[in-house]
């Protein structure tokens, strides 16, 4: 069996090369998902030669593919844009009969680097690892940090201390198509290359929208689009995640975060909160991250208007705000392992009461939601925090009133040793940085792997896979 990105490698990839790096220096892999894609039995050499060397798997794609998208840009179209620094490295299936993308970062130029290096820095490869392991962790849909290994460059960048040390990354996801990569057929208006990839989209991940009347199939593959960009920035929101940049082309088919660049966990609620320092409208903010995701599937829309009735597909949008506002609430309630009341409105009249009360207190935001794990039942564990004044305080009666009202679930997950400690694992500006540090002044990687084992216990004791 072919690979999926055969189908439509004419119209939407380029051939690619690998750069030849000076060394390869294996500093992370990911052996759980290696077994689930059957990738488990690599020695490290082996490991090296497919993840660093880019020597390709056996039965796969013959040659790397840098894939070609368009995209918004902090709301400014770009027609000049594509995978410059990565490339589609292989497509396999996992346990499940998914199939999914090994795509790398930092593996060389291609023909979209523009004036680019086509490199990573080591630093920017240890933030993915770790923001997408927390984010999987707290059960959000997201891309799997696979494979970082140290290259050996010495690498000049305007916004790190130079020269700096390079890496090349290799992530796991569903899939690698863009928002952009619609965009793009559209901005060509090349109907055949947009029927390609409709088909293409639907046959390999949406079956479920299949329909020989492409004015039926479209508006029905938008929905699921939809409704999956709606989960995923409801999980954002519900962990505090700050992406930063949500441009179009950061934005995939199947609702997944990737692309992690200038991305921060909330220490504290802050609506305004800005991860990008380039970001001086705030455009990307925090509080800002629904408006956003609903504008980004209005270019999606736009550009699918190629095939589909533009009115039937603008109604597909009125299904997001209901679908943000359920996951948002539902996944607040997962990660305070809490029941619904059975009623949106409810839900969403306790959110206005927690997040209200978290941002006029500045409670800690990992530790709160950390105490208040399994509601009721973790009373006792909330007055022995650090923060167990700010539980005390008049203003926290309605909050906690909210907490007790509703059921716990699976309270069996309050034994596992992670709920046993005092604090819990964060990925909080000052915790990153301060791997970073010891990486970079000793190259001692003691404290990535300490934080990594916090994260594995986290998404053991959560159980949200």
């Amino acid at each position: 069996m072919s690979q999926p990105i055969t189908d439509i490698a004419a119209h939407f990839a380029d051939a690619a090369s690998a750069a030849s790096f000076p060394a390869n220096v294996l500093r992370y892999r990911n052996t759980r998902w290696a077994q689930r894609v059957g990738l488990g039995h690599l020695d490290a050499s082996g490991w090296c030669r497919h993840f660093a060397v880019f020597e390709p798997l056996p039965g796969n794609l013959a040659g790397p593919l840098a894939l070609r998208y368009h995209g918004h840009q902090f709301h400014v179209y770009n027609p000049d844009l594509g995978d410059g620094r990565g490339f589609l490295f292989a497509q396999l299936q996992d346990d499940r009969g998914r199939w999914l993308d090994l795509g790398t970062k930092g593996s060389g130029q291609t023909r979209w680097s523009r004036q680019g290096d086509g490199r990573l820095t080591l630093k920017g490869g240890v933030r993915e690892v770790l923001a997408a392991s927390y984010l999987e962790a707290l059960g959000v849909n997201t891309s799997k940090p696979f494979s970082l290994i140290e290259t050996g460059e010495a690498l000049q960048r305007n916004d790190e201390p130079s020269p700096t040390r390079s890496a090349v990354l290799v992530r796991l996801s569903h899939s690698h198509l863009r928002f952009g990569t619609f965009q793009r057929a559209a901005y060509e208006d090349d109907p055949a290359a947009m029927s390609a990839l409709v088909g293409h989209v639907i046959r390999h991940y949406y079956p479920e929208c299949a329909d020989e009347d492409l004015g039926v199939a479209v508006p029905a593959l938008f929905e699921r689009m939809v409704a999956r960009t709606a989960a995923m920035i409801g999980q954002w929101m519900a962990t505090g995640f700050v992406h930063g940049v949500m441009n179009t082309d950061n934005f995939n088919i199947t609702g997944e975060s990737f692309d992690f660049g200038p991305w921060r966990f909330l220490a504290c609620s802050d609506p305004n909160f800005t991860a990008a320092y380039f970001d001086h409208q705030g455009l990307y903010r925090f509080g800002r991250q629904p408006t956003q995701g609903l504008w980004a599937l209005q270019q999606l829309g736009g550009a699918l208007s190629l095939l589909a009735d533009a009115d039937a597909l603008s109604q597909v949008l009125s299904g997001y705000t209901p679908a943000y506002q359920a996951a948002f609430a539902g996944h607040t309630l997962a990660l305070l392992g809490l029941a619904s009341s059975g009623s949106l409105q409810e839900d969403l009249a306790f959110m206005q009461v927690w997040y209200g009360w978290m941002t006029q207190s500045r409670a800690d935001w990992p530790q709160t939601f950390f105490d208040w794990f399994g509601g009721a039942a973790s009373s006792d564990r909330a007055a022995r925090s650090p923060q167990a004044g700010l539980y005390a305080a008049a203003d926290f009666a309605p909050v906690r009133a909210g907490i007790e009202a509703r059921q716990t679930v699976r309270p069996e997950r309050l034994a596992h040793a992670y709920f046993q400690a005092a604090h819990p694992v964060s990925l909080v500006h000052d915790a990153v940085e301060a791997v970073w540090d010891r990486i970079a002044a000793e190259d001692d990687w003691s404290a990535l792997d300490t934080l990594l084992d916090g994260i594995g216990q986290a998404r053991q004791a959560y159980d949200l896979a």
